[in-house]
């Protein structure tokens, strides 16, 4: 793969995308009141944030679920594009595992893609950083994955003859 560190850096980049955006990134938020992510949400009480589930939110359970299924597809995705970086680096072409990659950033994607779609909604909320880079992670990561997979493979040395066999 002459373009390994291309592949290196969008993987790592996906990585760190999806990472912020199911972990540490607000999907929605409502100026100085309220944080709405994922997997859960933050509300302001006398000054203080405080952790608090998504109910207050209106939502359905179906949505929490979708929710908690892309937080747990974007960390897996992140786990994967790590891996698959890592393995990169080294020079190898790990296609099996950028075939995995793939699966779990197409689940990651389905799940976001439906939470996103079917949020019930609040008064003033609005889309915020997690929204922004989950995309972000998803093209970036699929396009890491695709290059290690339509990389041609690798060629294996010429194995000598052992010494004292004629070839």
């Amino acid at each position: 793969m002459n373009k390994r560190f291309v592949v290196v850096g969008l993987a790592l980049v996906a990585a760190i995308a999806f990472a912020l955006s199911v972990q540490g990134g607000r999907w929605w938020s409502v100026e100085g009141f309220a944080e709405i992510g994922p997997f859960g949400g933050r509300q302001r009480f006398n000054g203080d944030w405080r952790p608090t589930g998504l109910t207050w939110v209106g939502a359905t359970d179906r949505w929490m679920r979708l929710g908690v299924a892309t937080w747990a597809g974007g960390l897996l995705s992140t786990l994967m594009l790590v891996v698959l970086a890592g393995t990169v680096a080294s020079k190898r072409v790990p296609r099996l595992l950028a075939k995995s990659t793939l699966v779990a950033i197409g689940t990651a994607a389905v799940a976001g893609t439906w939470f996103f779609v079917s949020y019930p909604g609040v008064e003033g909320a609005t889309i915020d950083r997690g929204t922004l880079l989950f995309p972000v992670a998803l093209l970036c990561g699929a396009a890491g994955a695709i290059a290690v997979v339509r990389a041609p493979a690798p060629v294996p040395a010429p194995v000598a003859a052992p010494a004292g066999t004629r070839g």
